[in-house]
């Protein structure tokens, strides 16, 4: 058994089909193909199920590639180590975010990121707060940027800065009148949401349990009938005349595009926000370099959000 073969066997699990894995493993399907084989001989038990139109794994297999996973995960983090030891702002970075921060934050920071450390390679990662904590734990990630809390005494929270949130209507709607960006406007309480129909994201995002905490502030709650799955799903409804939703202040400012349909109305102090930090395991090969990528994410137009 060997690292080549258990990749091999990760791309089926992945790609359920032997062309494209053997594609995504840059070999020839054969040679994937035998590869694999020659691994089941030597486990002796059959990992796959091939037919016609499918591969698909067997109970065995699927256990055979969660211990690939653990492995291979573990060979890419000591080829890190070394890479790290001849260089430390070298090697490979993988940074995670959430889905409702990372369009709207990682345009604004990369590029200095690039500028800074031009010998890192950065991979960018989009995914849920709860899988993003578990990639951390389990070395699939370096470092992620999360909101506050994050309760786990093995991982390292740098914080960033706080990110107020605003309340988008449609254009018609009676808070809409006169202002488009909601800078014309005197800010508003959250006591206004009382009698909204406030549009919430599905389970799974931290974003809805940012937005619920001040619905429930204003004595607002969930309101059935209408969950959506991303926040440009949530924008384009309330464009609809959908409802009222509530957005982070970097997803409605430049580069992002305002919408003639929408307009948005800032609160009063102190207004509904969110804590965003920069987490990574205490024991991480990049924790001496980290405080500085840190930094540099914490260095967003200070006009957006309020760095802590």
């Amino acid at each position: 058994m060997n690292l080549r073969d258990l990749q091999y066997l990760v791309a089926l699990a992945d790609h359920r089909h032997f062309g494209r894995a053997a594609e995504a493993c840059f070999v020839s399907q054969p040679t994937l193909s035998t590869q694999v084989k020659k691994l089941e001989t030597e486990l002796g038990a059959e990992l796959l199920e091939r037919s016609p139109r499918a591969v698909l794994l067997t109970a065995v297999g699927e256990q055979v590639v969660a211990h690939a996973r653990t492995v291979l995960d573990e060979a890419d983090a000591i080829r890190g180590v070394a890479r790290h030891a001849q260089d430390p702002r070298a090697g490979q970075l993988r940074l995670g975010a959430f889905p409702t921060i990372a369009p709207y934050l990682f345009p604004h920071v990369v590029p200095t990121l690039r500028d800074r450390l031009p010998d890192l390679e950065l991979l960018l990662t989009e995914e849920k707060s709860a899988v993003l904590i578990e990639q951390l734990r389990t070395g699939r990630l370096d470092a992620a940027v999360l909101a506050l809390p994050v309760d786990d005494d093995t991982l390292h929270t740098e914080l960033l800065f706080r990110e107020d949130f605003v309340l988008a209507v449609p254009a018609n709607h009676p808070l809409a009148v006169g202002a488009s960006d909601g800078s014309e406007q005197a800010p508003i309480s959250i006591d206004v949401l009382h009698d909204e129909r406030v549009l919430l994201l599905t389970e799974g995002h931290c974003l809805r349990d940012q937005a619920l905490a001040v619905c429930q502030l204003a004595g607002v709650g969930e309101r059935d009938g209408f969950r959506a799955t991303s926040l440009e799903t949530l924008r384009n409804m309330v464009a609809a005349g959908a409802g009222v939703t509530l957005l982070p202040l970097l997803a409605v400012r430049p580069p992002v595009a305002p919408s003639p349909a929408i307009a948005l109305r800032a609160f009063r102090d102190p207004a509904p926000h969110r804590d965003i930090a920069l987490v990574w395991r205490r024991t991480s090969v990049f924790r001496d370099m980290l405080p500085e990528i840190a930094h540099v994410l914490r260095t967003v137009p200070g006009d957006v959000v309020h760095p802590l």
